[in-house]
């Protein structure tokens, strides 16, 4: 179960601080109209990634031994390219403005995103299928709370470093955390690449 949980960090921590549509719209909503609303687009996934979870599984549930094989193998690579490419972004910028509300823009954001449908196609449906069979509810339960925690915890983070000092997201200090998510990515990779082939 410890493995689980271990997974679901280090997922929920490179998910959390990759640039992106959401972390762009932490930072837009936090800068306009203060923590609160930066918080509220953090917690955005929390209600809007069941459905996709839901139709990952469901995908994953139906295919044979050789597609969930082939979906890690794709969902290993995923990562590492993630991974990649987190070592070479930039500092991310502000997202576009719009009329809606903090939570209703994220929630859109997020439904429309390509990347937690990337994710839990490829990634997260596979590793949570495996980790019902290791140890059942406990194991996706540990790998959801990691993984949850950290992505919203590492956006109400930012938000609360946002509100603070625009500074930092263009400094050394956004550049180490991103080498470090980048490198965490790819070396979860190569494990998920290892244990499908």
């Amino acid at each position: 179960m410890l493995e689980h949980l271990i997974k679901g960090l280090v997922l929920g921590f490179a998910a959390g601080v990759l640039p992106g549509p959401m972390l762009g719209l932490v930072i837009r909503e936090t800068l306009q109209h203060g923590r609160r609303a930066g918080y509220s687009v953090a917690m955005a996934p929390l209600i809007t990634d069941a459905p996709i979870i839901l139709a990952a599984l469901l995908i994953v549930g139906a295919v044979p031994d050789w597609g969930a094989r082939a979906l890690g193998i794709a969902g290993g690579g995923f990562l590492i390219w993630m991974g990649l490419d987190a070592l070479r972004a930039p500092p991310p910028g502000d997202a576009p403005s719009s009329p809606w509300g903090s939570l209703w823009r994220a929630m859109l954001t997020n439904w429309l995103n390509p990347h937690p449908w990337l994710f839990w196609l490829p990634v997260g449906g596979p590793l949570l299928v495996a980790a019902w069979r290791a140890a059942g509810p406990a194991a996706v339960a540990a790998f959801l709370l990691g993984f949850y925690g950290l992505l919203v915890g590492s956006k109400v983070v930012l938000a609360e470093i946002v509100s603070r000092s625009r500074r930092f997201l263009q400094g050394r200090a956004y550049r180490w955390v991103m080498r470090g998510s980048g490198l965490l990515l790819i070396v979860l990779g190569l494990i998920v690449l290892v244990e499908q082939l």
